[in-house]
């Protein structure tokens, strides 16, 4: 695992997040899950929604393993494959009841676009802090401002010289398109986390999410390394090298009223 310890220190220097990268692994077999990951049931006595699971790992830095039992949203079982949607005709009343959609075939071209993996019931999720995991990650999520963003995007063109494309839908985002996405297409995804996250993954106003195939990370370090060589850096280095000037071209004796303090101390 150092490998990925030193990638998670690299991204720390050159970007600075305020939370841990997060170390997403797709474990097929019981035997991949690490015995100090944290089950919601086992060891909580909760069902959670997986972006809680990103959440505690990357801001306790704890290690959670997500299986059928642990999850308490109905939109990621569905999406995971822990529970396919076997009446689509109710999640699209669901949507239109919640209005999240207009009208009905507006809800089912928005339940048809969402992203599901190919994988069933037996599926097991792990979340791990990237810089001390005890997984090998199919998927990095990592949760940044836009200024810290910018500069992901700068580290994951820098091979290829091509821009990022999007998608964004406002709904599932860090889980579908974000985690899902990114290891469906293997390419770079940036997301606006939902509502879903902001209210039970905690996830805060400024905060963005880059997700990238695990892949992918050592060539988004490099890209970020040299960058930062040229002097693109977080935190941005504002220009300093000027005569600060008043936007008035008048005295400043004429802007401000000179104040008498010549009683003030003075006994009355």
């Amino acid at each position: 695992m150092e490998r990925w310890h030193q990638l998670g220190e690299q991204v720390r220097r050159f970007v600075n997040p305020a939370t841990f990268p997060v170390a997403v692994r797709f474990v097929r077999e019981t035997s991949e899950i690490p015995p100090s990951a944290r089950r919601p049931i086992e060891h909580l006595q909760v069902r959670m929604a997986p972006c809680q699971g990103a959440a505690m790992a990357r801001r306790y830095g704890w290690t959670v393993a997500f299986g059928k039992e642990d999850v308490g949203c109905a939109i990621a079982a569905n999406t995971y494959g822990w529970d396919r949607t076997a009446d689509e005709e109710n999640m699209i009343r669901f949507m239109t009841h919640m209005n999240y959609a207009s009208d009905a075939d507006a809800a089912r071209k928005a339940f048809a676009s969402s992203r599901r993996t190919e994988f069933t019931e037996d599926l097991v999720v792990v979340y791990s802090p990237l810089e001390r995991t005890r997984v090998e990650p199919d998927v990095i999520l990592i949760y940044v401002n836009p200024a810290q963003l910018m500069r992901l995007i700068h580290g994951g063109t820098y091979h290829t010289g091509e821009p990022i494309a999007g998608s964004f839908s406002g709904r599932a985002s860090s889980c579908t398109e974000g985690v899902i996405g990114a290891y469906q297409d293997q390419s770079l995804k940036v997301v606006v986390p939902g509502n879903g996250d902001r209210v039970w993954g905690g996830c805060q106003d400024h905060e963005m999410v880059m997700a990238l195939p695990a892949a992918k990370l050592a060539d988004v370090v490099q890209g970020l390394e040299k960058t930062h060589a040229q002097g693109i850096r977080y935190p941005i280095p504002t220009y300093m090298r000027y005569t600060p000037e008043v936007a008035l071209s008048l005295p400043l004796s004429d802007i401000f009223e000179p104040v008498d303090l010549s009683g003030i101390g003075k006994k009355k």
